[in-house]
Parts: structure tokens; sequence; C-alpha cells
């Protein structure tokens, strides 16, 4: 599907979308990457004014807000920013954490998400909007999100697009390029990108997703990745008696 007919179809579902809940708009977190951009851009051709993006510094690389405000100029989105960072050293602090142990990092850092998903969704019920998230295919089926954090959103309108879909989207929609080349990062600590993490970049993973196609060493990360995040996209288990 060409990206200016898949843009025309996602605006309608989005719309689609909003309108059976019976709510009156979209609103998102905007992160100055590629991905919140295109949801960003999409959800106003959507809902027009009735569209709201969140900025929510914490800790966070200067650069992306600079990158999420060009976003909302260039397609007049309204937004408002609520630095989290006192929030989140309050919680820290009273959380009394200490040591900085690989599963201690990856805790702070998920913590962070989770905040942006509480301040999200007290503004989507304030203003009777839909949680539109910004997960795409590829994160999906790894599981390269934050459980009740970036993934607890309502709706998913690029769930069914790899990375590499997002990014001919975002040049079709107007993204800046800059936007759409730098190193995708959710911004959870200094120096941190995506593909560090997936131990792979987002062009070998997409071309295993879709034409099943990868090294023997980068499909078993990938395996491995998908069986141990499996939980993140079921419902939590409950007996069977």
């Amino acid at each position: 599907m060409k990206a200016g007919q898949l843009a025309d179809r996602l605006t309608l579902w989005i719309a689609e979308k909003v309108k059976s809940a019976g709510l009156k708009g979209a609103v998102f977190g905007m992160s100055g990457g590629v991905d919140s951009s295109v949801v960003a851009a999409l959800s106003r051709r959507a809902c027009g004014e009735d569209t709201l993006g969140l900025l929510m510094p914490c800790h966070s690389d200067p650069q992306d807000e600079q990158h999420a405000l060009a976003v909302a100029e260039k397609f007049s989105i309204r937004t408002k920013k609520i630095a989290l960072d006192a929030v989140y050293d309050m919680l820290l602090k009273s959380f009394n954490v200490e040591g900085d142990t690989d599963d201690e990092r990856l805790a702070r850092a998920n913590l962070k998400a989770r905040l942006r998903m509480l301040t999200i969704y007290f503004h989507a019920n304030r203003l009777r909007y839909l949680v539109t998230g910004s997960g795409n295919k590829s994160e999906l089926t790894v599981g390269y999100f934050t459980k009740y954090g970036d993934g607890g959103v309502d709706i998913l309108p690029l769930g069914n697009l790899v990375k590499t879909q997002v990014r001919e989207l975002a040049a079709f929609l107007g993204v800046p390029q800059e936007i759409i080349d730098k190193p995708p990062s959710a911004g959870l600590w200094r120096g941190q990108t995506d593909e560090e993490d997936l131990g792979c970049s987002y062009e070998e993973l997409d071309r295993l997703l879709t034409g099943g196609k990868a090294s023997g060493d980068i499909k078993a990360k990938i395996e491995k990745l998908v069986a141990a995040n499996r939980h993140k996209l079921n419902p939590p288990p409950i007996p069977d008696f």
C-alpha cells in the first residue's frame, strides 16, 4: 500500500475509533521521535483541533523537546509540557533506591514510562480524549515497550507497520528529515538507543518480520526477546478453575 493511501486509511481509522468510543479527540505523548511524530500528524488529520500532544521530559535530552515542538509547529498541534523530573526524583527518594545494577537501571527507566502513562490518562479523562499510542509492529512483536507504560494506551495506529514503513509514512506526511534519520531512542537514560537494547538494527528486525530473513545470531536474539516478553501482549493469566 502506498504511503498516501495508508495515511488516509489510518486517519479514517483513528477518527472512527474516537467516534465509536464516544469521545471527542486524541491525546498522545510527543517524544521527538519518528513514531510519536507520525501518530501526532495522523491524529491531527483525524481529529482536527481536538488533539493534544504532551511533552513529558524526565531528565531528558533537550533536543527531544526541540524536535517535538518542531513537529507540533509543523502540524499545528496543541501541546502541553509537564516536567516529571521532580516527581520521579521524589519517588526514587521515597523508595530508598541505592546501587546501579542493570535491573535497577531498568526499573528506573520503566518508572519514567509509567509516569508518562498516568499523565496522559489524566488528561485523556478530563478532556474525553482517546489515548493514542506510538508502538509499531517491530517493537510490539519483540515486546520492546514498558508494560503499563508506553504499552498502556487505547489504540495503536502503527501496530501493523514495521519501523521501515513508519519512516516511509513519516516522509510522506512531512515529518522533518532530521527526526526521521536520528537514532531511535526511548529516552530512558543518557545515550540509550533502541537498537543497542534490541541487539540488532531495525532494518534487520524488519527483514525478519516481513520476509523471514536474518542471520542465525540475529534470529536467535529476536526469538529470545519474543519468548521473554510474550507476557506483555497477553492479558494477565487467571486460573482455569
